[in-house]
């Protein structure tokens, strides 16, 4: 079985905000992304971006086979939002936003009302790959590290500026994983050890982030790390992020100037874990390099980033 995620950036309709401004830009737009697709032939993949559902929808009747989609019913202010594409059927079994009750109300700018929810909501779905056996499958999209000031500004008006900005993405997006790690314990149900779960989406930071390893849940035992073989209790709680498989080198699903970053991840409980053949990013040629004005690609074909994709076996 294939499981894998990608950001499909800014998928919406011809003439769409942030879509592409031509049908012609729309297919081959289209295209790109099912001609990965269909190459990859992932059995459930996590997406990103989906700006209208239509859209998603189009991209499906382009791809041989049938499929069963589900999408978030909660697209933040782009209207942008996360989804599934399967070849089994799909039950979905939350879709959340809340922080956790214990937080306080976030600031996120410097006016304006405070947040207590995830600015795109986190979506989770059940599915049989084999009769019997259940698969747990949650994915997001977290907070930018591309700021964005007031007035829909992408560059700040001095550094004091930037710094707010960046300190109020970063407890957003920390916010928003605690979200999501709350929403993997229940899908562990008390022990991923016996429970198929995974964990998938656009992180928006590398692996050794904060912000990721709140995801991972108890630490020491990360792949590569010296705890990695030795088993403990915490593996019950334990997420395994599946990018470590992969060779340095080669841990890029995005590029920022011209800097090569994992920021799209798969993370599986101990029990999938034990089923991992092989993980590797999906693109079949180099990215292009974005900068802090994502307004430059809009329309440009494909997407910015590259899947993230794993085989395992069920």
């Amino acid at each position: 079985m294939t499981l894998a995620t990608w950001n499909l950036e800014n998928l919406f309709l011809p003439g769409e905000q942030d879509g592409p401004k031509t049908q012609a830009e729309f297919d081959a737009k289209q295209d790109s992304l099912a001609a990965t697709i269909e190459r990859l032939k992932p059995d459930l993949l996590g997406v990103q971006e989906v700006g209208n559902p239509d859209a998603l929808h189009d991209l499906v009747g382009r791809l041989d086979g049938t499929w069963h989609t589900e999408v978030s019913a909660h697209p933040d202010g782009r209207r942008i939002r996360v989804g599934f594409l399967s070849r089994h059927p799909l039950t979905v079994t939350a879709d959340v936003t809340a922080f956790p009750s214990q937080f306080t109300p976030l600031q996120t700018a410097d006016t304006g009302a405070p947040l207590n929810a995830m600015g795109r909501g986190g979506l989770a779905v059940a599915l049989e790959p084999v009769p019997g056996r259940t698969l747990h499958a949650a994915v997001c999209h977290l907070k930018s590290k591309l700021l964005t000031y007031p007035g829909n500004r992408h560059s700040p008006k001095n550094e004091s500026e930037r710094a707010r900005y960046a300190a109020y993405a970063l407890w957003r997006r920390g916010a928003e994983a605690t979200t999501m790690r709350a929403l993997a314990d229940e899908l562990l149900g008390g022990d991923g050890r016996t429970r198929d779960v995974i964990v998938m989406g656009d992180l928006n930071d590398t692996p050794l982030a904060a912000t990721t390893q709140i995801l991972y849940g108890p630490p020491g035992s990360q792949i590569g790390t010296g705890g990695f073989d030795r088993p403990d209790k915490g593996d019950a709680a334990r997420l395994w992020n599946l990018g470590l498989k992969i060779p340095v080198e080669h841990r890029v699903s995005r590029v920022f100037e011209g800097q090569g970053e994992l920021i799209d991840h798969l993370l599986v409980s101990h029990q999938l874990l034990q089923r991992l053949e092989e993980v590797f990013i999906g693109a079949d040629g180099p990215l292009p390099s974005i900068n802090a004005q994502p307004v430059e690609r809009q329309g440009a074909a494909g997407s910015d980033h590259a899947p993230v994709a794993a085989h395992l076996t069920f």
